[in-house]
């Protein structure tokens, strides 16, 4: 699954915890390895080796196997060869016959038969076939499955973040301005400003996206500003992307499975190798319960065993906020949750949102929908021009000059 999730852009796969360069490393090996059998029951069937079946014309029909059957998929691959195979023979026959002449004419066939499958079905055959008979992976019940382990939370009141004269450049441009501010546990912080202030850089800053120009952010006390992605969610910092960063083919469960990925125990279980083979069996039940459970607690329980891309656009938002609850997070970083929920869905959020208050759980979020973000957060941070403007109460912010000029150009 993780392998899978860097498909999506490795930016989401670090967020959850994959390393993704180990993971590209494993990849390779993989398929080194897979080649190298290739070439020995190539050379032990032929008792002789030469250069020539590797030429294009090879190289072009293994890559019509994958496009027709589907990257991506195991099965998708063994559809593809199976056809590609079964037509090249058949095409080999009948077109030289319907022709009067011999030719390589079925590489003409294979050709528009790759443009119409780039043009109608880009995924390949397998997912057609693979929706006919629609199956999800078992979900153990909740008595049965054991309860992945849950990191310590902190006090009420204790300082979780700490962002101290953060500044991000891109050359000449100031992104992000000697900004600073506090976030306590237990508290929803909102981070508000018009288009451009600076608002996602400064989330990038906090998670380990872009390396921060200098300054520094501290979570508990140490600094993490530096370290990579995955280290930053390992220490409790969750977080959901300000554009939907879902793999679409795959269901919402194994989605929102990838957040609970540094929860298991892989080292134990035997690695990629016991993944591939099956036999993390008791591993992987754990974390699709939690990924159950998480749906449930978020409202999308139903879709569970849809796919990701055939959700609304308001459903992926919530469907990110439970995989990022999958990281089991002390601190969560909400990148403009609300956009595109109607009325009841934001209502709905804002009720998951103070639930998870209460349970002790600190929420950054950014958001544009000022009645969403004033009815709900203790303290708001007003940015402009990569700049902090104003900070306190949100009575006391909607009546800043300041503020009050950032947005609408002033006001007599």
């Amino acid at each position: 699954r993780a392998i899978r999730a860097l498909k999506g852009g490795g930016t989401m796969a670090e967020a959850m915890g994959v390393n993704t360069a180990w993971m590209k490393v494993v990849i390779f090996v993989v398929a080194a390895v897979l080649a190298c059998i290739s070439g020995f029951l190539y050379a032990h069937l032929q008792r002789a080796v030469n250069p020539t079946p590797f030429g294009l014309n090879y190289g072009i029909e293994y890559l019509f196997m994958a496009v027709v059957g589907g990257v991506g998929h195991v099965w998708g691959a063994v559809l593809g060869a199976g056809i590609l195979t079964i037509l090249k023979d058949v095409l080999q026959g009948v077109l030289p016959k319907l022709l009067g002449a011999n030719g390589n004419f079925e590489t003409i066939v294979f050709g528009v038969l790759m443009v119409l499958l780039l043009q109608y079905a880009r995924d390949g055959i397998w997912p057609f076939i693979k929706k006919l008979f629609p199956s999800g992976p078992p979900v153990a019940a909740p008595e049965q499955a054991e309860r992945l382990p849950l990191r310590a939370k902190p006090q009420a009141g204790e300082l979780i973040l700490d962002v101290k004269a953060a500044r991000k450049e891109f050359g000449g441009l100031v992104a992000v301005n000697d900004v600073s501010f506090q976030v306590r546990a237990g508290e929803i912080i909102g981070l508000i400003g018009p288009n451009g202030a600076g608002k996602s850089t400064t989330f990038n800053l906090v998670t380990g996206v872009l390396p921060a120009t200098r300054g520094e952010v501290l979570y508990r006390g140490e600094q993490i500003s530096g370290l990579p992605s995955r280290e930053i969610v390992k220490r409790g910092i969750g977080r959901t992307f300000q554009h939907v960063h879902l793999l679409p083919t795959m269901t919402v469960l194994e989605n929102v499975a990838i957040g609970a990925h540094l929860r298991g125990d892989f080292a134990a279980q035997g690695g990629v190798t016991a993944a591939i083979l099956r036999m993390n069996q008791n591993e992987e039940a754990k974390l699709l319960h939690e990924a159950a459970r998480q749906l449930e607690r978020v409202g999308l329980a139903d879709c569970m065993y849809m796919e990701a891309g055939s959700l609304a656009l308001g459903q992926q938002r919530i469907l990110e906020i439970a995989r990022a609850l999958c990281c089991d997070p002390a601190l969560l970083l909400l990148d403009e949750p609300a956009a595109g929920l109607r009325y009841k869905e934001k209502q709905a959020l804002a009720e998951l949102l103070k639930k998870l208050k209460g349970e002790g759980m600190s929420v950054l979020l950014v958001e544009h929908d000022m009645d969403f973000v004033m009815n709900l957060t203790d303290r708001l941070v007003v940015m402009e021009f990569g700049t902090r403007i104003a900070q306190g109460v949100p009575e006391d912010v909607q009546k800043n000059p300041a503020v009050l000029e950032a947005y609408l150009g002033g006001v007599e």
